[in-house]
């Protein structure tokens, strides 16, 4: 929801004044960009269907992982970095024609990007390598972060909080006897690593695909799920003290009967106010909890009217204060859309037009921001997901 006509592209006067007062947009008498879809368009260099991707928050560039099965029945996996602003690929970092397969975990830290090397022998990944862009905007990798994990220990999320040392890594043991879900924290720029914490509450384990986001305040990891099944219990919050490792879990908002919330979808945390927001997908809703009180209040999609309007991906603009909600299936327009809300649950505006449907491939819908001048990337148009579309807001 935007200002109206009277705030079009050129703001001035008593109406620019109005629209800066409530929306906090720099106004200085010239042409703002229209906010949505924008028209510059990522494509993977090889045409490979791409396998997680994000940019940089405090530089121009961005990352993203790529792959394809080739004729011969070898993997072509690359890794480029490309430019924000032109969306031009700028470098192939790596290269490869293997069984092998890149997958883009995030930037992490400042300016630090972070890929995964999975190692393929036959039909299973033996060994899983994590390389390092340090920084970004060298467009090689530089260094490997060593995390105290096996080989058949899995990274399911890490949180995509940049500006702050610290990164909450969930990952789960795959084995024949264990499938736990362990978090902890690490300093990936600085290949330092806080103790593994068991999340013993079977509510979490993989198969519930719980997300993990960062309070940098309270050095809290949070990790939310649910066991998805319609009518199940309300879903679990567990607050994680890397430091200590205590383990602080309550129960989430119950969703409306007979269907309930379904699995959490998208999970990101506003660390100055203590905002925790979700999204489900049986009851088409967004969370907002304040981790303090643990206390919430469910606000329903706008105009959603059915589970396939659900929210996927939430990201959170700590500059502008601002939580983003991926919407593969638009209940405010055409295609797919963005739903932008304060830290209060008001819905700000609704960003339309695009198509990033993807719920059924490994790497779901990501909204990547740059806080710093209201711009980010979203998965599509390209319905094979090889391409990533700008956006602003």
């Amino acid at each position: 929801m935007r200002c109206g006509n009277a705030c079009g592209l050129y703001r001035v006067g008593a109406v620019a004044l109005i629209c800066l007062f409530w929306f906090g947009r720099p106004m200085l008498g010239v042409a703002q960009a229209p906010v949505g879809p924008g028209k510059i368009i990522v494509h993977s260099k090889f045409g490979g269907q791409i396998f997680g991707f994000d940019i940089d928050q405090d530089g121009t560039e961005g990352v993203l992982s790529e792959a394809q099965t080739l004729s011969n029945g070898k993997v072509l996996a690359a890794v480029e970095t490309f430019d924000q602003k032109s969306g031009k690929i700028l470098n192939v970092v790596s290269k490869i024609e293997t069984e092998d397969d890149f997958i883009t975990q995030g930037v992490v830290g400042t300016s630090v990007g972070l890929v995964e090397r999975e190692h393929v022998t036959g039909l299973f990944v033996t060994k899983r390598i994590y390389e390092e862009l340090n920084p970004l905007s060298s467009n090689k990798f530089t260094g490997t972060w060593t995390p105290p994990l096996s080989a058949d220990d899995i990274i399911l999320g890490v949180s995509r909080n940049q500006g702050v040392a610290t990164t909450a890594v969930l990952y789960f043991e795959n084995t024949a006897n264990n499938f736990d879900t362990f978090v902890f924290g690490s300093n990936v720029a600085e290949n330092t690593f806080q103790p593994a914490v068991d999340l013993t509450d079977s509510t979490f384990m993989f198969s519930n695909a719980p997300p993990v986001a960062y309070d940098s305040v309270t050095n809290l990891a949070v990790v939310a799920a649910s066991d998805g099944t319609v009518g199940g219990p309300p879903p679990q919050i567990a607050l994680v003290d890397l430091a200590t490792g205590t383990v602080d879990q309550f129960t989430g908002i119950p969703g409306p009967p007979p269907f309930r919330q379904g699995s959490i979808n998208g999970l990101a945390v506003d660390s100055e106010d203590g905002i925790a927001v979700t999204t489900t997908e049986l009851d088409f809703r967004v969370e907002f909890y304040n981790l303090k009180t643990q206390t919430g209040f469910p606000v329903v999609l706008p105009g959603a009217t059915g589970q396939i309007q659900s929210g996927s991906d939430v990201e959170y603009d700590p500059v502008n204060k601002l939580f983003f909600v991926a919407q593969s299936v638009s209940s405010t327009g055409a295609g797919s859309s963005i739903q932008v809300y304060n830290p209060s649950g008001k819905l700000v505006e609704s960003l339309n037009g695009f198509n990033f449907s993807n719920a059924s491939n490994v790497i779901g819908t990501h909204i990547a921001l740059n806080p710093n001048n209201r711009s980010g990337y979203v998965d599509g148009p390209s319905s094979g997901v090889t391409d990533i579309q700008s956006f602003t807001y």
